[in-house]
């Protein structure tokens, strides 16, 4: 990526340097910032000039993010920061499961980023579980962030770390620990709405007249499947991180990863009881389709009994005989069809008795 000119005002705001004047960031640059000491430096920066100015202080570190990237446009950041081709790719391309790599002197670290759909009914939603991806480059002197999707943007997260300066002043880990811990605290409020879903939906199936069928459970399985996909695989980094994987993460943050992992854990088994409840839901709901089956086959073969009568007696007398009994008696008809009705009364009492109809 081609370096954006820019041109250099007198001071900072500090006196420890020159601030260069506000530059237009690209499209898919979302923020690039200069940290030191736990404080954002003023003013804007390309990536190769935010990576300049740590370097000749010594000291801090440049947070950069960028959104849905392609080859071309990361090809700059890569260079100026070293990473890795194979992770560059992985980062362009998405689709990856949650993991953490290291190549070289750099983490690689991917998550899953989910999004609770608001619909009126889970019956009647589209879809309620929305993923994205963020990867993150951790280097002691740089974090480099990767966004996929359009709900897991970091600028609410970036302007709350830098109201905390004694945070970052513990380097990019830091950032890569606020990252995660945002991650998951979204993981945990997803789980609470599909709780509510799962809930609503529990009582319908229970209920008398029930709308809710198999396919709609099994809709609501795949979402809860999705979310366990971006749930589950991540519990191995963030242990790794946890327990000292990296000297980019130093022993003050190691700590906070493990309350991370904690929270994680939380969500995997809410995850886990919502497919067990779904699986419970499914197999209830067949049982009473199964049911109801049998109650409609049971009132099929009561009527079809019943039919029997008057069609056996119709079929008996509309055979063409001359020799037959009360054929030409004046009261035959009346009588065929009061014993046919009679024998209609009798089975259709005896079938509500038997609660077959």
């Amino acid at each position: 990526m081609p370096s954006l000119p820019s041109l250099r005002g007198r001071g900072n705001g500090r006196g420890d340097g020159p601030r260069p004047l506000p530059v237009p960031l690209s499209a898919y640059v979302v923020d690039c910032a200069v940290y030191d000491e736990g404080a954002r430096l003023s003013g804007r920066w390309t990536h190769s000039e935010a990576i300049e100015e740590v370097r000749r202080r010594g000291s801090g570190f440049v947070w950069i993010g960028l959104h849905e990237p392609d080859e071309e446009q990361i090809q700059g950041v890569a260079e100026t920061f070293g990473l890795h081709e194979l992770a560059v790719e992985d980062a362009v391309h998405a689709h990856q499961r949650p993991k953490l790599e290291r190549y070289d002197d750099n983490l690689f670290l991917v998550l899953k980023t989910v999004r609770y759909v608001e619909h009126e009914s889970p019956s009647t939603a589209n879809e309620i579980v929305e993923t994205g991806e963020l990867m993150a480059f951790l280097g002691k002197d740089f974090i480099v962030t990767v966004r996929h999707g359009n709900h897991s943007g970091l600028a609410r997260l970036r302007r709350e770390l830098d109201q905390e300066p004694e945070r970052l002043h513990l380097g990019p880990a830091a950032v890569l620990h606020a990252i995660a811990d945002h991650v998951v605290d979204h993981y945990l409020d997803v789980t609470d709405h599909l709780e509510d879903d799962i809930d609503e939906m529990e009582a319908q199936v229970f209920a008398p007249r029930s709308s809710v069928t198999a396919e709609t459970i099994y809709f609501m399985k795949r979402e809860v499947l999705e979310m366990r996909r971006a749930v589950m695989p991540l519990a191995t980094p963030l242990k790794r991180l946890a327990e000292g994987h990296s000297r980019l993460v130093p022993d003050e943050v190691r700590s906070y990863f493990r309350d991370v992992d904690d929270h994680l854990t939380q969500v995997s088994e809410r995850v886990v009881n919502f497919d067990e409840l779904l699986t419970t839901l499914v197999d209830a709901t067949l049982a009473k389709i199964t049911l109801q089956q049998n109650t409609d086959m049971r009132k099929i073969t009561s009527w079809a009994a019943i039919i029997a009568v008057p069609t056996m007696g119709v079929g008996v007398y509309g055979m063409n005989f001359d020799y037959m009994p009360e054929l030409h008696w004046r009261f035959g008809y009346p009588m065929v069809m009061g014993l046919i009705l009679i024998v209609c009364l009798i089975l259709y009492r005896i079938f509500r008795k038997n609660r077959w109809l």
